[in-house]
């Protein structure tokens, strides 16, 4: 599939669908996408359109969407994978993504234009998730496994801009690549993990980019016809449910450790409708009843225009609707089913996820 402008604004829509409340933002995944089409030929195939044996390298961003002092430019994505291969020694045949989400979605687009190799549909994840061993299609299991993982970004004009590679095990070279977000002040580009395509096939989401972009090219079908039928049309393709629409009543983030932490609180009449965050949304309630988990996609979208809203932008006043689509309507890598790696997201907000998952 050759990859257009038109594509991008789809894949874009819906991935902050996927995003389920992270993932990027909306106007950077447009921009960045348009940067990529624009800087070239660029092709999106699907995994088995390669050989086995040919490696793919995931690209990512890591940090806190909402950090003040965020600084991440072009150059930034293209430099991690630069110096991912370096590292490597050994050329890459594709790009992958580590999940879906607004900008997400579009990760190695980018990288791929400029390096002249494909972007392949096979992601690590078809939802957004917040830690990145969630990311690792099970690399985090394998103890024989040397993880190598490559970061950029940070504001040379606070003296934050960093380069950075580090090779060893998954989840200790990942809470290093997460603390260097935190120092280049919030977030940083990330390629790592070089894997076959034969492993991706079998342990990521192949196919997922492609559900991301038929959410949203059905979103921006019914653009002309309002937000409430947008909305819809991201429901009907994802076989899922619009929970309420009302306003935000309350609102709590804090950026903590290169994550974005918190709850919100929807009223819709007399009903109130609780959800906690870990950058992702995590649990959803009504009167103490579990309405959704994750790894079930739990979303918010603006009422008034339709376009989803992440954790990061959300704010209290705001009209927003909140919509649910099962797990097993989503398409889940591996690692999505391990339980271990659930453990730091009950710590972090604070609810039982577990036991509602397995």
């Amino acid at each position: 599939m050759d990859l257009t402008k038109d594509l991008v604004k789809a894949a874009v829509y819906g991935g902050a669908v996927l995003g389920g409340g992270g993932g990027g933002w909306i106007d950077s995944g447009i921009h960045m996408g348009n940067m990529a089409v624009e800087y070239g030929h660029l092709r999106l195939l699907n995994a088995d359109e390669l050989s086995p044996g040919c490696t793919v390298i995931t690209a990512s961003a890591v940090g806190a969407p909402a950090a003040e002092d965020r600084y991440l430019k072009p150059e930034n994505y293209v430099r991690s994978v630069e110096l991912l291969i370096d590292a490597m020694g050994s050329e890459i045949e594709g790009i992958i993504t580590n999940e879906n989400g607004a900008s997400a979605t579009v990760n190695g687009w980018l990288q791929a234009a400029v390096l002249g190799i494909p972007v392949v549909d096979a992601p690590c994840n078809g939802r957004a998730h917040p830690i990145s061993s969630m990311g690792s299609m099970g690399l985090a299991k394998m103890a024989d496994y040397v993880s190598i993982q490559a970061a950029s970004g940070g504001n040379p004009k606070q003296g934050r801009n960093l380069e950075m590679v580090v090779k060893g095990d998954v989840k200790h070279c990942g809470n290093i690549v997460r603390k260097a977000a935190v120092e280049a002040g919030g977030v940083v580009a990330v390629a790592r993990n070089p894997v076959t395509v034969k492993f991706a096939l079998e342990n990521g989401a192949p196919g997922a980019i492609s559900q991301a972009i038929e959410v949203g090219k059905i979103m921006l079908e019914s653009e002309i016809k309002g937000p409430e039928e947008m909305i819809n049309g991201a429901v009907q393709v994802l076989k899922g449910n619009i929970v309420t629409s009302g306003e935000v009543e309350f609102f709590e983030i804090q950026t903590e450790g290169g994550f974005d932490v918190g709850r919100v609180t929807v009223k819709d009449g007399s009903d109130r409708y609780h959800m906690t965050f870990w950058n992702e949304y995590m649990t959803l309630e009504k009167d103490g009843e579990r309405l959704g988990t994750f790894p079930d996609l739990i979303m918010t979208l603006s009422s008034d225009t339709g376009l989803p809203v992440t954790t990061a932008e959300i704010g209290k006043g705001k009209n927003i609707t909140i919509i649910t689509a099962h797990k097993n309507n989503l398409i889940l890598g591996s690692a999505m089913f391990d339980k271990e790696l659930y453990i730091p997201l009950e710590n972090a907000v604070g609810k039982k996820i577990i036991e509602h998952v397995f």
